[in-house]
């Protein structure tokens, strides 16, 4: 049987007090609607993201799933309806995209409690560690028999402490059916999709509800939620890594990202930070304050401490990138050593290398980026500018101080610098 998921994204998020659409705003550095359709990519066969009138930054977002517009934001059971025309004729689930994570665990969790056969609607539930004011789920045995708003809710039914996460599935043709039926019964005249579980059970249908662990339902409509929620994946991305075989000196003080790829063995010092898309391989240190992003780090190597990886760094095995030192658009083959003070961008180091402090690739001329390569076993001494496009050969040596803007030929010494004069009794 085949599944689709459909995510709501079509709120504005005036809460957030930003231009940016709710569903865009950044958790572990992936966008809300990136990281549930990232979930969902794991259990349905096709997604559909419903979307507002000029909200082309979510539609980028989704590709290349389809995204369809809500022209007008009459509520959440409007939002899924607009949708009624790709539900298919197997399973659908609607989600939430200021619910964004839901894993795909619980995902396939409620889509195979429908499969079950004996429910004709299956919700998403939680227990809050505070059920405050969240709407409750009513149960009788197995099966929900309303969802009660806190508000409209007696003192017995505030006691309930298994409430709704908002995540729901059915069948499509009951779907679509169920949806068509929703009436706009309330204060602000909109269209609830909270409101099917009720006209499911006066068709006769059992409504059923599975549980979700709760830092996974987090709601997210402020910054205040939005930081809590990044709180709540950060301990999740943690742990889950130090369960794969990754030391860290103090968890609390790491931050990474949804796709951080980090393989056993790898030691991770105090207070680095992950951006997007780093893998580092077995073995490699990254040492205290240092920041990683859009960079791979081989087997062995050394990073920090307070080095910057930036996107197309590459590391490679035993290489060793000390303080201070910054890597951009550039390849550190094995054994190099790039250990103080030093810019390395687009550039290529050959294996064993050794660049002295203070060392500057001059890579940008003020219109275009110009390139570096050194060769293996050469050395760079300190304070040396290496102008781009230039190359330096294997085994060569570059004096310190020097302004290099010709090539230097391998096993070649150069020297640019001018010459020492010293004056007798003229410090006096």
């Amino acid at each position: 049987m085949d599944k689709t998921a459909v995510i709501l994204a079509a709120g504005l998020g005036t809460r957030m007090k930003s231009a940016l659409p709710k569903a865009a705003h950044k958790i572990a550095g992936a966008p809300m609607l990136t990281l549930l359709i990232k979930s969902a990519e794991q259990v349905f066969d096709k997604i559909v993201v419903v979307i507002g009138p000029n909200q082309d930054h979510l539609a980028a977002l989704a590709v290349p799933h389809r995204t369809v517009i809500q022209h007008e934001r009459l509520g959440t059971a409007h939002a899924a309806l607009q949708a009624a025309a790709h539900f298919g004729d197997g399973i659908v689930a609607v989600f939430y995209a200021d619910n964004p994570l839901v894993s795909a665990e619980t995902m396939r969790e409620l889509a195979d409690r429908l499969e079950a056969g004996d429910a004709r609607l299956v919700l998403l539930g939680m227990t809050p560690p505070e059920p405050g004011r969240y709407g409750r789920l009513i149960t009788d045995g197995d099966y929900v028999t309303r969802i009660v708003e806190y508000a409209d809710a007696t003192e017995a039914e505030r006691a309930v402490t298994f409430c709704n996460a908002g995540a729901l599935t059915a069948r499509a043709l009951d779907m679509r059916v169920w949806l068509d039926a929703v009436r706009p019964m309330n204060a602000k005249g909109e269209y609830y999709l909270t409101d099917i579980v009720e006209i499911a059970r006066a068709e006769g249908a059992k409504v059923a509800a599975i549980e979700a662990p709760f830092e996974e339902c987090l709601g997210i409509n402020s910054r205040a939620e939005l930081a809590a929620a990044e709180a709540a994946t950060q301990r999740r991305l943690r742990a889950a890594a130090l369960e794969t075989g990754v030391a860290m000196q103090a968890p609390e003080t790491v931050f990474l990202c949804a796709d951080t790829a980090l393989a056993p063995d790898v030691a991770i010092g105090p207070y680095v930070v992950f951006g997007p898309a780093v893998t580092v391989k077995a073995g490699a240190e990254i040492k205290a304050f240092s920041h990683l992003e859009g960079c791979v780090v081989h087997e062995h190597a050394i990073i920090g401490p307070y080095a910057r990886l930036r996107p197309g760094a590459e590391i490679g095995p035993t290489a060793h990138i000390g303080n201070f030192v910054e890597i951009k658009a550039s390849t550190i083959s094995a054994g190099a050593k790039v250990n103080h003070l030093t810019y390395i961008g687009d550039a290529e180091i050959g294996a064993h290398s050794n660049i002295g402090a203070g060392t500057i690739t001059c890579n940008y001329d003020g219109k275009r980026k110009h390139r570096t390569k050194i060769g293996a076993n050469a050395f760079i001494g300190s304070n040396t500018a290496l102008v781009a496009p230039v190359a330096v050969g294997d085994g060569a040596l570059v004096a310190a101080g020097s302004t290099i803007t010709e090539d230097v030929p391998e096993n070649m010494l150069a020297i640019a610098r001018g010459r020492q004069a010293n004056k007798p009794r003229r410090a006096k």
